[in-house]
């Protein structure tokens, strides 16, 4: 199979297009157009579907960009990490993160990174929705309990739980009264929470009051006195220790473990691994006395 052909192959496919390709690279449209034909009559399969505003993957297609995409990612950097005398990491590096640890580590954590290894060009997009790692071209996704993928793997470096907080000044209600409660995202016209506390369980009733989109909305809430609400043990730390919030105990079967995945793959290139590792050296027990420290 010829590499060339195939290197040009995956650039049509990142790029949705000869034209955009082409423009990307600056290499000739006609050029990409007769490598991928070239490599269509080799493997005497059809890899695009042309149409004439489209261009789209054939099942074949997208299964050969699914498996080289990578692999031809480890050889540039293998040649370039030879050509330099070193294995330094270099590159863009894209990663996708969750909505509330971006918002409250991530920005000091890339910056940190970026001065470290300055030949890395760091790419971060904020979103709470799985992703297609191969197909949107991501090297690491960071996730809360991902699903199990056997196309990643991946390594645990943060583990946090939710408590029950309020504002001091909120009376914890006595027997069966209700709580009016702050929920990120919808939440029935009333929950219980299983709470447990140091003198042992207790079921709380939660009236909805209030339904916001992200935890830090949930947190100024609950500041402001308007009712109860389940936030992560890391983002409360601050307030917990000023008296700003006070714990009602922590929520029964809500533990959390924040992933860093990435393709499987025999070799990780010199950038992912610097980065995990770098994660590593951030949390090093993973806690979220760590993360509400970092956030400092």
């Amino acid at each position: 199979m010829d590499l060339l052909a195939l290197a040009d192959f995956n650039l049509v496919a990142r790029h949705g297009g000869f034209g955009r390709a082409a423009r990307a690279t600056g290499r000739p449209k006609a050029t990409l157009s007769r490598r991928v034909a070239e490599l269509e009559a080799s493997l005497d399969l059809r890899l695009f579907e042309r149409g004439a505003r489209m261009l789209k993957l054939t099942e074949e297609g997208r299964a050969l960009f699914e498996r080289t995409g990578a692999l031809l990612t480890e050889l540039d950097e293998t040649a370039k990490a030879i050509a330099s005398g070193g294995h330094s990491p270099r590159g863009r590096l894209r990663i996708s993160a969750p909505l509330l640890f971006s918002q409250t580590a991530l920005g000091k954590l890339a910056a940190g990174f970026v001065r470290k290894y300055p030949e890395v060009q760091l790419e971060i997009t904020t979103e709470d929705r799985a992703v297609d790692m191969i197909e949107e071209a991501y090297d690491v996704v960071i996730r809360v309990n991902p699903e199990p993928d056997e196309s990643l793997v991946g390594r645990v470096f943060l583990h946090d739980r939710l408590v029950v907080v309020a504002s001091p000044d909120l009376p914890r209600p006595a027997g069966r009264n209700a709580v009016p409660a702050v929920s990120r995202g919808a939440m029935a016209q009333a929950e219980s929470w299983e709470v447990t506390t140091s003198a042992g369980k207790f079921r709380l009733v939660a009236r909805p009051v209030l339904s916001v989109s992200s935890f830090i909305m949930v947190r100024d809430a609950v500041r402001a006195g308007v009712g109860a609400a389940r936030l992560p043990l890391s983002l409360a730390i601050p307030d917990l220790a000023t008296g700003r919030l006070v714990s009602w105990g922590e929520v029964e079967g809500f533990q959390t473990a924040l992933w860093a995945l990435y393709p499987t793959r025999r070799l990780l290139s010199a950038r992912v691994s610097a980065f995990l590792d770098y994660l590593k050296e951030a949390f090093p027990r993973g806690t979220p006395e760590e993360l509400a420290a970092y956030m400092e």
